[in-house]
């Protein structure tokens, strides 16, 4: 992106980076100290799970906010979803305008986080923050409530350089529903539209390349979501009465699922597509010390391990309706559903997608089975324009904070929303950033943040903060 209109006018002796440095170190107690208190809160968006703990946390952050004293307001809030009646989970929002000049920066993250899982797992509660070592475990410790408090504690170190009054504008965006699918994101950026206007967004929901490296998220693969459902009788039946002539229906499903992948388990559906792109070095040994492969079990795919998780499709089972082991009967089932979950590459629409998996499972159902798709969700991939000045600002302030350069990094997860902010405000340059490093375990047991990762991108942010507050407009 080639707009002028905010020139550097500065460099890093003329700004108040030794205060915001200063700042974030005295402050880092107290930073980690509010993050464990919103970990305290089982703030999980899930329909399933108790809702009003989702107000309690978007109350507790609404009240950091306010004790920063730079803003007029800060309000919580809430948009409806897409049927245009039932109201999305509490958000966050609060601006101050822009001044003499400087330009306006948008903070996201979100409050919300994933459900626990099996507390067996944990080493600790999940909602009972916990340092071991120099990490900090705990669910949302890093998945995003480091995020919320990276905003708070970047705003806090600016204060201390500058005092609150200070020429950069800034505007709040903490979401409560981002683990459930954003599902009030466009209309509640339709609602805000004049609030939430920016030149520079920051996406604070990404990671790091290592413990030592920082990196800017600069390309996201879509998603195709979606429950299908295989029947193949009107009535279970005694499975040794009919068994070998009567097909069940999850004979059917493990035959139709089967189709989806090939022999090195790639993707075999004809018509979801990839992308060339150089990748950094990524030997098969980090791959199997970050994702936790276990040594007789092979990767699946082809091409560079990178390649495979950022710009290839991928295809996952992430759920059965069946009966359980302990369970089963003796019987034909009639119908079994599944959740399934598809990555797709930058470059194809998730609409394109959708369409290319349906026409697959049509084509590919056993047994002349009946099937059906519905609760889909979409997401559309994303690419960073990184010509931005606003990308080179955020370089600069992350090599200043680690003392290392960042690396461009693909994510094989996806940010749906991105996509509306893109439709909304097509002129603002979009910024992903995160707090993250590869052993988080974000959505998993054990989630947990590197304290030192953490300290550093808080104070990546923080000087991104200062630097943005020294650039006028022409």
């Amino acid at each position: 992106m080639t707009d002028e209109r905010f020139p550097a006018d500065h460099d890093s002796t003329t700004t108040g980076q030794g205060a915001v440095r200063e700042a974030i170190e005295t402050g880092f107690p107290s930073t980690i100290a509010d993050l464990c208190d919103l970990v305290r809160i089982p703030s999980v968006s899930w329909p399933a799970f108790d809702q009003s703990h989702v107000h309690t946390s978007a109350e507790a952050v609404a009240e950091l906010f306010r004790g920063l004293g730079v803003f007029d307001e800060v309000r919580i809030t809430q948009a409806p979803v897409a049927d245009g009646v039932t109201m999305g989970n509490p958000a966050v929002l609060a601006a101050r305008p822009a001044r003499n000049g400087a330009p306006t920066i948008l903070l996201y993250a979100h409050h919300d986080v994933q459900p626990p899982g099996d507390d067996a797992e944990w080493e600790s509660a999940p909602y009972e923050p916990t340092v071991r070592g120099d990490r900090l475990y705990g669910r949302g410790a890093a998945d995003d409530k480091a995020g919320v408090m990276a905003h708070v504690a970047s705003i806090r170190a600016l204060v201390e350089a500058h005092g609150t009054d200070f020429d950069l504008g800034i505007a709040i965006f903490i979401e409560g529903e981002e683990e459930a699918g954003s599902l009030s994101f466009a209309h509640f950026l339709e609602q805000n539209r004049d609030a939430l206007s920016a030149d520079v967004i920051v996406v604070a929901d990404s990671g790091n390349w290592d413990l030592e490296t920082p990196a800017l998220t600069v390309g996201l693969r879509g998603n195709v979501a979606f429950r299908l459902t295989v029947r193949t009788l009107s009535h279970a039946v005694h499975s040794g009465m009919f068994g070998g002539a009567v097909p069940d229906a999850m004979l059917a499903m493990v035959r139709l699922l089967a189709t989806l992948h090939g022999e090195d388990g790639s993707v075999a559906v004809s018509g979801l597509t990839g992308r060339d792109a150089e990748t950094p070095e990524y030997p098969e040994s980090q791959l199997r010390a970050e994702s936790g492969l276990l040594d007789a079990v092979s990767p699946i795919g082809h091409g560079s391990f990178l390649s495979r998780i950022w710009t290839q499709p991928a295809i996952t089972v992430t759920g059965i309706d069946a009966p359980s082991v302990g369970n089963a009967s003796n019987t034909l089932l009639p119908s079994v559903a599944v959740r399934v979950s598809a990555r797709i590459a930058p470059g194809q629409t998730a609409t394109d997608a959708l369409a290319v998996l349906t026409e697959h499972i049509e084509r590919n159902t056993p047994f002349g089975a009946e099937v059906a798709i519905d609760k889909v969700e979409l997401g559309d991939p994303f690419l960073v324009d990184t010509s931005g000045w606003a990308v080179t600002e955020a370089k600069a302030a992350m090599a200043d904070a680690w003392g290392r350069e960042a690396v461009d990094m693909g994510i094989g997860g996806s940010i749906p929303f991105i996509a509306d902010l893109v439709h909304v405000f097509p002129q603002a340059q979009i910024l992903v950033t995160g707090v993250e490093d590869p052993d988080s375990r974000a959505h998993s047991p054990n989630e947990s943040l590197h304290l030192g990762v953490y300290k550093r991108s808080v104070l990546s942010e923080a000087l991104l903060l200062d630097r943005l507050n020294s650039r006028t407009a022409k």
